[in-house]
């Protein structure tokens, strides 16, 4: 089954990508490699430190908002979920109490997500590391790497 048809099976919609918030672009595409840039979690989403202000639930549901928003991004790259061969990478950074050490289940947000959409496609390698801040004290920013068709 497609990319776009589990989309719409499983009632995801995703988001208006966002634009550059400073020097960089979103996306870059060379060879049949697809970059996205660092993405935080929308607005609905709390800021503040995992471990401390937030529950590894929240969290994980900051993680797949991010998801959701690389979903978007990479279907304006290149115009269909379904020009993507796989999900090759993805780096999850979560703003971390010292303390706490429960980052891959935060990433298990967009994770998941990846599988749900692309299926075994989805499956990717993966770092998830605790960060002493992010921007604005955001609770995740994650990364990723896509392979075209």
């Amino acid at each position: 089954m497609s990319a776009e048809q589990n989309l719409k099976d499983k009632g995801i919609e995703l988001p208006a990508p966002v634009k550059p918030v400073a020097t960089y672009v979103r996306w870059v595409k060379t060879g049949n490699l697809l970059f996205v840039s660092g993405t935080g979690p929308s607005a609905e989403h709390p800021a503040g430190k995992l471990g401390r202000d937030l529950t590894v639930e929240q969290g994980y549901a900051a993680a797949r908002s991010v998801g959701l928003q690389i979903l978007a991004t990479v279907k304006d790259a290149v115009g269909s979920l379904d020009n993507v061969e796989r999900v090759v990478k993805v780096l999850g950074m979560v703003n971390s109490d010292p303390e706490f050490g429960d980052q891959p289940k935060v990433m298990n947000g967009c994770s998941d997500l990846m599988v749900e959409v692309f299926g075994d496609n989805g499956f990717h390698t993966r770092s998830a590391v605790g960060f002493v801040a992010l921007p604005n004290q955001i609770s995740v920013e994650i990364e990723a790497t896509f392979e075209l068709k």
